[in-house]
C-alpha cells in the first residue's frame, strides 16, 4: 500500500462488543465482522500521519462465516484484516459496484502476497 512507516491497531472483540461500537459509530444495531476507525480523515489527520488507525474484528463473527464457508478461521480472519486496512486506505465498497468489485479484487491480491509470504514464497 505504499506506506512502509504506517502503524495501525488491531483489536479483536465479541459480538457484544462489536455491536456496541457499530451502533455507536455506524447507527447500525447489529454485529458485524470488521469495523475500520481512519485517522487518516478529519481535521488531524495530519498530526500523525504514520497512523492508520484501527481495525476491530469479531472473533464470534469470523468463526460463524469461516464455517459457514467452509474455510479456516485463520484464513477468514486474514482476508477481514486485509478488508479492514483497504478501509483505512479510502476504499468503501459500499459506494458503488465498481467499488465493491474493486476492493474485492485488492483485497484477493493482498491476500495471495500475504499466502505468499507465510508460506515463504517471496515473489
Amino acid at each position: 500500500m505504499d506506506c512502509p512507516e504506517g502503524e495501525l491497531s488491531i483489536l479483536f472483540v465479541d459480538d457484544q462488543r462489536i455491536q456496541q461500537l457499530n451502533r455507536e459509530y455506524r447507527r447500525k444495531d447489529s454485529p458485524t465482522n470488521v469495523l475500520s476507525f481512519s485517522m487518516r480523515e478529519g481535521e488531524f489527520a495530519q498530526v500523525s500521519p504514520e497512523l492508520l488507525g484501527d481495525v476491530v474484528i469479531s472473533v464470534d463473527t469470523a468463526a460463524a462465516e469461516a464455517e459457514k464457508a467452509g474455510i479456516s478461521v485463520g484464513a477468514h480472519m486474514t482476508w477481514l484484516l486485509i478488508h479492514g486496512i483497504l478501509h483505512l486506505f479510502g476504499f468503501d465498497h459500499e459506494q458503488s459496484s465498481r467499488a465493491a468489485d474493486e476492493m474485492k479484487n485488492r483485497t484477493k491480491e493482498l491476500a495471495q502476497r500475504v499466502k505468499g509470504l507465510l508460506s515463504g514464497d517471496l515473489q
